[in-house]
């Protein structure tokens, strides 16, 4: 890059910044906000405070007292995010997903042994759920939250104290605690709404779409979704009828019911054979067409807590659909969808698989821009970093989108 084209760069990001960062109250915090994300968008490996300070040749203490003592709302940085890409990346998803950090000690706010996605198994980490905008051919990180376990939680804790301790240190506000993954999600997705976006549908893994109460409050919202559930997921044919036993007349009416036995996804498919599987191409990726088989089923997802939910009234009818890639004996991944009984199966599949998206934003955030690199130990310092590492993935973003990438390439 020539030295006009680099300046043309910088120019770009303190106008982006500027948009991004207006919300903030006072003309320092915008400018320590510019020179953080600068920070993370330069050169060298390491995206911590003392390196990126020596870097950009400036105080280390100001960038530390920007991030973690200062007073500006970091909500308020995602929200204006979120109106700045939204027209841009006019998503056809918001994908909901979590990324994990492993940790060495005890301190970082959120840290437990708990299932770590980097490493693939428990380990001493943090876990953020995000929500991304979401195309084929662009993603945004636009919310985030911390995953507290219940170690960190005086009211579940097993040593109420020492867990009291922990969030004194990390400086933990005392309304935050102990919140299912699924409900933070849940949280953010509200909280987008909040700031004025419509969710066009939501994708999200079998770690969120697993759980009835997710998909069921998706659907109080009027929200489509296209979710990932486990094979034991209990369900009933689409076509199956709640029919009321005889009564005699005396005595309560007998509720209509299900004669169907509620079966496992994996049951359903696997009872309908390989002769039922459509071949489907989604997308191109790097090494060609991406193609695979899939049975794709109108169901009645019957779990305990929807039937619940639906008591005396006949449970909703949804998509179920299974990928079974040939050589294995079973479907590997399933999803439940609200998306209309007559989308398309290319589309349906596309969808399905859009998550891969986030996983790019993920590693360009982790290897580039150091959104793994925060060492501090406190709750809103984490927070912060993570909005700030968003703001600099979300000029990324924008720099690919431009004609001027296009014509260079």
């Amino acid at each position: 890059m020539t030295p006009l084209e680099l300046a043309e760069v910088r120019d770009r990001l303190a106008a982006f910044a500027a948009e991004v960062f207006a919300p903030l109250g006072r003309s320092d915090q915008r400018r320590w906000g510019e020179r953080y994300v600068r920070g993370l968008l330069g050169e060298g490996r390491r995206k911590s405070m003392e390196p990126m300070a020596a870097r950009l040749g400036v105080d280390r203490q100001g960038l530390q007292q920007f991030l973690a003592d200062s007073p500006w709302p970091h909500p308020m940085v995602l929200a204006e995010l979120a109106w700045k890409m939204e027209p841009v990346i006019r998503p056809a998803a918001w994908v909901i997903d979590d990324v994990s950090f492993p940790k060495d000690g005890h301190a970082s706010p959120g840290v437990a042994a708990q299932y770590c996605g980097a490493l693939g198994k428990t380990a001493n980490c943090q876990v953020a759920p995000s929500v991304h905008l979401v195309t084929d051919a662009a993603s945004c990180p636009v919310n985030w939250r911390l995953f507290l376990p219940e170690e960190w939680d005086p009211a579940r804790a097993g040593e109420p104290e020492r867990a009291a301790r922990r969030r004194l240190r990390a400086r933990i506000p005392d309304d935050v605690g102990h919140v299912p993954k699924w409900q933070l999600a849940l949280d953010m997705v509200d909280e987008l709404r909040c700031w004025g976006l419509d969710p066009p549908l939501v994708v999200a893994d079998e770690g969120y779409g697993q759980d009835g109460a997710f998909r069921l409050a998706l659907t109080e919202r009027g929200i489509p979704y296209v979710v990932g559930v486990r094979s034991d997921t209990a369900v009933l044919p689409g076509t199956a009828q709640r029919i009321a036993p005889p009564w005699s007349g005396t005595g309560r009416k007998p509720v209509p019911r299900y004669r169907d036995r509620p079966v496992s996804v994996r049951e359903l498919v696997t009872g309908g054979g390989r002769g039922a599987l459509h071949r489907v191409t989604w997308r191109t990726g790097s090494k060609g067409p991406l193609r695979a088989r899939f049975a794709a089923l109108r169901v009645r997802p019957a779990g305990v807590r929807l039937r619940r939910a639906y008591r005396g009234e006949d449970l909703p009818v949804c998509w179920l659909l299974a990928e079974w890639p040939a050589g294995e004996e079973e479907p590997t991944k399933y999803w439940l969808s609200t998306l209309p009984a007559d989308i398309p199966l290319r589309r349906l599949v596309r969808l399905a698989k859009i998550r891969w998206r986030v996983e790019h934003d993920y590693r360009e955030l982790k290897t580039a821009l150091g959104l793994g690199d925060f060492e501090g130990r406190t709750y809103q310092g984490f927070l912060r970093h993570l909005t700030l590492a968003s703001v600099a993935q979300a000029f990324c973003t924008l720099e690919r989108l431009s004609p001027r990438a296009a014509a260079a390439a």
